[in-house]
C-alpha cells in the first residue's frame, strides 16, 4: 500500500498528538511544526498542553482530554473540527508506564490501568478520529516498542499493550487502504523521557536489568531524535519506524531469536535473581508515570 501512495506533505496540515506535552509527543510536534503542519497537542493536563503549545512556534493549539475516556476524545475531536476544520495526521503516543514488578506481584489496578491507556487509549484515539481522517485520506502514527516484540518480564503490562497496538495497526494498515489513508507502527527502544528516568533509572533493579542488555541496545534517543524520526516517518507513509534502528535485527527475526532468549532467561541464574526481587515487590505502591 505504502509503496503506491505518493510522498506526504504535511504543509498546511493538521496533527493532533496525544501526550504531546513532553517526550516523544513533544519532540513529534515541534518536527511537524517545523515542516509547516497546523499542531493540535493533547494532553491529561490542561495547563502542561497549553503550556506546551504556547511554547511552539506556528500555529499550536493545546487541549486536555484523557485518552482512556471515549466521550472526552470525541469531545477533543469535535473541538478541533470546529477550530481546524478537520484533521488530516493523528499520532496516538499517550503512554504510562511503572516501575516494574512481576505480574503475581503487580496490583491489578495499576495493570488494568497502564491496558486502559496504552492500549485503550490508542484505539480511543484512532477510532474517534477515524473519520477525519478517512475524509482527508490521511495518515495515522500509533506509538508502539520494542517491547512489542521483546520479552516483557518485568514489565509485562506494558509489552501486552504495544503488542496489541502493533496488532491493531497492522488490521488497520490493510483494512484502510480501500479510504486512502496509511498507518505507521513506531516501535522505539530507549528514548531519554521522563518516564524513563523515572523507572528505569530511579529503579535500582531496573537498572540492573538495562545493563544485561548488550550495550549498543542500551543506546537512548533524545526525544527530539525520536519526533524526527516519527515525522519522516509521516512524510514517506512509512509502515514502520525502528528507532533506534540497530533493534531492527531483533524485530525481524524474533520467531528465530525469541524462544532462544525466553529459554535462556528461564535458565539464567542471574535473571532469575532479578525476577525474584520483582516478585518480592507484592503489595507495594508503584506509582504510574507519563
Amino acid at each position: 500500500m505504502n509503496r503506491r501512495m505518493p510522498r506526504f506533505d504535511v504543509r498546511g496540515k493538521v496533527a493532533v498528538v496525544t501526550g504531546g506535552a513532553r517526550g516523544i509527543g513533544f519532540g513529534t510536534a515541534e518536527a511537524l511544526l517545523r515542516r509547516g503542519a497546523a499542531v493540535v497537542i493533547v494532553d491529561l493536563n490542561p495547563s502542561a498542553a497549553q503550556s506546551a503549545a504556547a511554547g511552539l512556534p506556528g500555529s499550536a493549539l493545546g487541549l486536555a482530554a484523557d485518552v482512556s475516556d471515549r466521550g472526552a476524545m470525541q469531545q477533543m475531536v469535535r473541538t478541533v473540527r470546529e477550530q481546524r476544520g478537520g484533521i488530516d495526521i493523528v499520532v496516538a503516543n499517550a503512554g504510562i508506564g511503572a516501575p516494574p514488578a512481576t505480574v503475581r506481584a503487580m496490583s491489578r489496578d495499576q495493570f488494568d490501568r497502564i491496558l486502559a491507556v496504552n492500549l485503550g487509549g490508542v484505539y480511543n484515539t484512532v477510532i474517534t478520529a477515524l473519520p477525519a481522517i478517512c475524509a482527508r485520506r490521511g495518515h495515522i502514527v500509533v506509538v508502539s516498542s520494542v517491547y512489542a516484540f521483546a520479552n516483557g518480564a518485568g514489565v509485562a503490562p506494558y509489552a501486552v499493550a504495544k503488542a496489541g497496538v502493533e496488532q491493531l495497526a497492522r488490521a488497520l494498515r490493510v483494512e484502510l487502504t480501500p479510504h486512502g489513508v496509511s498507518v505507521t507502527i513506531a516501535y522505539f527502544g530507549f528514548i531519554d523521557t521522563e518516564m524513563v528516568h523515572r523507572t528505569i533509572d530511579g529503579d535500582p533493579v531496573a537498572k540492573k536489568t538495562l545493563e544485561r542488555l548488550p550495550r549498543p541496545l542500551q543506546k537512548r534517543l533524545s526525544p527530539v531524535q525520536a519526533g524526527e524520526a516519527v515525522a519522516q516517518g509521516i512524510e514517506k507513509r512509512a509502515a514502520r519506524i525502528v528507532a533506534p534502528r540497530r533493534w531492527t535485527a531483533l524485530s525481524a527475526l524474533r520467531g528465530i531469536i525469541n524462544p532462544i532468549l525466553d529459554n535462556y532467561m528461564i535458565k539464567d541464574q542471574d535473571t532469575q535473581a532479578l525476577v525474584r526481587e520483582l516478585d518480592a515487590r507484592e503489595c507495594q505502591e508503584q506509582p504510574l508515570t507519563a
